[in-house]
């Protein structure tokens, strides 16, 4: 359960209001009410569990929770007395009723209040603020910047000139944004980099800076993790597509352009003017060589490199990245190869 000290609870809920909230078949007394959200270790009787995987089921036949949200198949497995919330995708329910508890943890859920800038924070005079902006201590909105309705500026973050964020924005503490606009309901992490100019030069004997002239453009729903940086681009704009995710230490170059709806894992590092399509995944480490295409709905494993384009609707691994099949083809083949040195040590 969330410490209170830290998070601001909504509810209590009927846990009928519940299930209508992420269309679940209910089975149960719909007038229960619904305290909190937990873990089934942590849960009591007045919270509400999820059961997603069998590994779990020692914790569900235990669990003290009063209600347990999980698929149909597995409804079997929840105890006696349990109430049930019947979904097919519990996680994804788990979030949505996690996020009428406590959406003051959702950019763009907390209603609007007053404009409050706390003593300490530098407002330019010419800067754009809307309704409900909260901008804390020590941070700074530079000449011309544009913050939209209920924006959340947290505590050493910089706004730098004429960077625009849409409403329901949060940017974490000590993150800096420059030559951006910035979607609505996007969420930037604490140390995150945005728009700083690229690394960009045209080789010699002396190395001579070529200007990075470009933006960069986050669309709605984006999330950015913690000291990820995101670099504008030369020419054209570097853009990060509706509902994306990065994780924590991401790097992503000059005139990069990422679908809607991707996901990049921690430590992975994108090179300038490559192309990442729809709903494309990144898991860690992943690297992509510059200039590259990447298709819709790839999937790649952990430490790939990518060094030459690859289609959609495919997954890849290795490197270089080949197709999965391929790629544990190669694996067989290199722990076959050890083997057989050993037998021949041996011998």
């Amino acid at each position: 359960m969330a410490d209170p000290r830290f998070f601001n609870r909504s509810g209590p809920f009927r846990l009928g209001q519940l299930a209508e909230l992420v269309q679940a078949e209910l089975i149960g007394d719909p007038d229960l009410l619904i305290q909190d959200v937990a873990s089934l270790a942590a849960a009591g009787p007045a919270d509400l569990a999820f059961f997603d995987h069998r590994r779990y089921q020692a914790d569900l036949a235990a669990t003290a929770a009063g209600a347990v949200v999980c698929k149909p198949a597995m409804a079997e497995h929840v105890p006696a007395g349990k109430a049930r919330v019947l979904v097919r995708d519990p996680q994804l329910a788990m979030a949505t009723i996690a996020a009428a508890f406590y959406p003051d943890e959702v950019p763009g859920g907390a209603a609007l209040g007053e404009t409050r800038i706390q003593a300490g924070a530098h407002v330019a005079s010419d800067a754009k603020l809307g309704q409900g902006v909260e901008i804390a201590a020590g941070a700074v909105v530079q000449s011309g910047a544009e913050i939209g309705d209920g924006v959340r500026i947290e505590a050493a973050a910089v706004v730098g000139r004429n960077v625009r964020i849409g409403a329901g924005s949060r940017i974490g503490a000590g993150a800096s944004l420059t030559h951006c606009l910035v979607g609505e309901r996007v969420l930037i992490h604490p140390g995150a980099r945005i728009g700083q100019d690229g690394f960009g030069f045209a080789m010699g004997a002396v190395h001579c800076k070529v200007p990075q002239l470009g933006r960069v453009v986050i669309e709605d729903d984006v999330e950015i993790g913690a000291n990820s940086t995101i670099d504008r681009g030369s020419g054209s704009d570097t853009v990060i597509g509706r509902g994306s995710k990065i994780d924590n230490l991401v790097m992503i170059a000059h005139n990069v352009r990422i679908g809607a709806h991707c996901i990049v894992v921690a430590q992975s590092g994108i090179s300038g003017s490559a192309s990442v399509g729809d709903h494309s995944v990144l898991a860690a480490q992943v690297g992509v060589t510059g200039h590259l295409s990447i298709g819709p709905r790839v999937q790649l494993a952990a430490r790939s490199a990518v060094i030459e384009d690859l289609p959609g609707d495919a997954i890849y691994g290795g490197a270089p990245a080949v197709p999965v099949g391929e790629w544990r083809r190669q694996i067989a083949t290199i722990r076959m190869l050890g083997r057989r040195k050993k037998k021949g040590d041996a011998g």
